[in-house]
């Protein structure tokens, strides 16, 4: 009751020298105004755009740190402006005419990679392809469409129209009365990683006899993924199924040679490549150091190499060839024996091999067997893929979803058969299947690798030697495989081939601000707030005051007394 009493006497001072109370009730309820500055701020994050030098060449972008107002991408002046956008909205000619006037930044606003129809892929595809050939030297980041942003982005489009209103007068109450955003990535700019490594894994099988005396079939596959964003990159198919076609290969046929009457004489060579969508760098170096080696003989008696690239859709098999193999080489009895697997267990494939010569006139090179081809090996690539320029192979559309497990296993199932028949010498034994019964693919073995090797990331830069996927692809190759070793290289310091830069992922906060306007528009009210108080103070000194707060008293105590009744 105590508390009662003094409250009432606080209200009746403050209604008794009303309106000169008013000006101290102003900041209290500026005070407890349930407005916050912190409720106008987003936090979300953002994945920067490629940035790397290869062979000598800067790609992406070259800047990460953004400070700057927010507009959509149709608005009239975006010169030093952060541009938030659709994915829909954004096409190349668009993003370059950006780059012409000037833009700061740009933030790309990405549905469900998982729910794109083809449409949006193929749309996805084309802009990353076109924006890797620009020089960028505005920070590009990617993000995921969410409700905060689309609200984001609503207001952002509602505040555009100041930009376009018919007259001054329209776009100066447009832009006082609109909800502006700044976006701000903080931290240092991106900077090279120094002494990148990065891991070749190799493991063998040796066949029945003396090792240094039987020939070879090396299988390859490079084991890093490639998009416009490399935290996005799941590279699924490319070249995720390539990885786990290798690790079923490897697992089937330890199985096989750990049996004395299935113990072919044939060594097996298996090698997952770093950093394959760099032009083969890891391929080259494993390259160089076996064949220039004169410790190594792993390479000296190859039957053929045989590289697996993006094998885990439709039904379509090539093998791309830089020199077609001879009459009666160990190249042209694989090829028989594949045809003769998918011809009698697998009708529904098409099959073709593509004879393409190496362009020594581009920078990189097609496919991963054309790394073997300059060192005269015998080697092909096995791809779903009738082309190396297929954009699958280097987008962040390359997700889980879009990859077919089931068609990944009879692919396993038809290049296993192949292999078996070449190393037993069975070839025309029409309906002969080797794995089956309890010597099988694993489908749910293939399920699980799948979702192992897209859990994250495996961009090349992302992916130093003691990461856990390196340490996983190791752990697995040592199960199957003997003499199961990690060759660590990194670029050369002189000439470097790569350079990677760090900087992928970054929190970006979008902060609620009003135009310099707004500021104008507040202050002209509250000098006239001000000055009318004043006028009113200095009327307070006439008698008429004392009638003007008889008035209001007496209003006041009527509502009082109305409200008792």
């Amino acid at each position: 009751m105590l508390w009662f009493d003094e409250a009432g006497e606080v209200v009746e001072m403050f209604r008794s020298s009303f309106p000169l109370s008013f000006l101290f009730f102003v900041p209290i309820f500026i005070i407890m105004s349930p407005v916050s500055p912190v409720s106008a701020a987003q936090e979300f994050t953002v994945y920067r755009m490629q940035h790397f030098d290869l062979q000598g060449t800067q790609y992406g972008c070259r800047n990460a740190i953004v400070n700057l107002d927010v507009r959509p991408l149709d608005a009239a002046m975006l010169t030093r402006r952060c541009v938030l956008t659709k994915l829909k909205e954004l096409t190349i000619e668009k993003f370059r005419e950006m780059l012409t006037q000037g833009a700061g930044a740009l933030v790309v606003m990405l549905p469900q990679r998982e729910s794109l129809t083809e449409e949006e892929k193929e749309h996805l595809m084309d802009l990353e392809t076109g924006m890797m050939q620009e020089e960028i030297n505005m920070p590009v980041y990617f993000t995921d469409e969410t409700d905060d942003l689309m609200q984001i982005y609503g207001d952002i489009k509602t505040s555009v129209n100041s930009d376009q209103a018919g007259s001054a007068t329209e776009a100066l109450f447009s832009s006082a009365t609109a909800n502006g955003f700044q976006m701000v990535v903080n931290g240092p700019q991106a900077k090279v990683k120094h002494d990148f490594k990065v891991a070749n894994i190799q493991g063998k099988l040796s066949g029945f006899g003396i090792e240094e005396q039987l020939p070879t079939i090396a299988i390859v596959a490079h084991y890093d993924s490639y998009g416009v964003a490399p935290a996005l990159a799941d590279g699924a198919d490319s070249n995720g199924s390539g990885v786990v076609v290798l690790l079923e290969l490897a697992r089937l046929f330890s199985k096989l040679y750990t049996n004395a009457r299935t113990h072919a004489k044939f060594n097996f060579l298996f090698l997952l490549a770093g950093a394959g969508k760099f032009n083969y760098q890891g391929t080259k170096r494993w390259i160089e150091d076996n064949l220039d080696s004169m410790e190594s003989s792993l390479l000296a008696d190859v039957s053929f190499v045989l590289c697996l690239d993006t094998l885990g859709n439709t039904d379509k098999l090539n093998l791309h060839v830089s020199k077609p193999p001879k009459e009666g080489s160990s190249g042209a009895t694989f090829l028989k024996n594949l045809e003769e697997v998918i011809a009698a267990f697998h009708p529904e494939v098409t099959f073709n091999m593509i004879h393409k010569k190496i362009n020594l006139a581009q920078d990189t090179l097609a496919w991963e067997h054309e790394r073997f081809s300059f060192r005269r090996l015998p080697a092909y690539t096995l791809s779903r893929l009738e082309s190396h320029k297929n954009m699958s192979r280097f987008s962040i559309t390359d997700t889980r979803s879009h990859l077919d497990a089931t068609i990944l296993s009879r692919n396993i199932r038809i290049l296993a058969e192949a292999l078996a028949r070449h190393v037993y010498g069975l070839s025309n034994q029409g309906l002969i299947e080797i794995f089956n019964d309890g010597l099988s693919v694993e489908d749910e073995v293939i399920k699980s690798w799948l979702e192992q090797l897209t859990s994250q990331s495996r961009a090349a830069q992302l992916l130093n030697v003691e990461h856990n996927q390196v340490v996983t692809l190791q752990q697995a190759m040592e199960r199957y495989l003997k003499d199961v070793k990690k060759h660590v290289f990194s670029a050369d310091k002189r000439d470097p081939e790569f350079v990677f830069y760090d900087g992928d992922t970054y929190k970006m906060s979008a902060y609620g601000v009003k135009p310099a306007v707004f500021d104008l528009f507040l202050g002209l009210i509250i000098a006239a707030y001000l000055s009318a108080i004043y006028l009113l103070v200095q009327v307070s000194c006439h008698k008429n005051f004392v009638m003007v707060q008889s008035m209001l008293r007496s209003l006041v105590n009527n509502r009082g007394k109305v409200k008792s009744q």
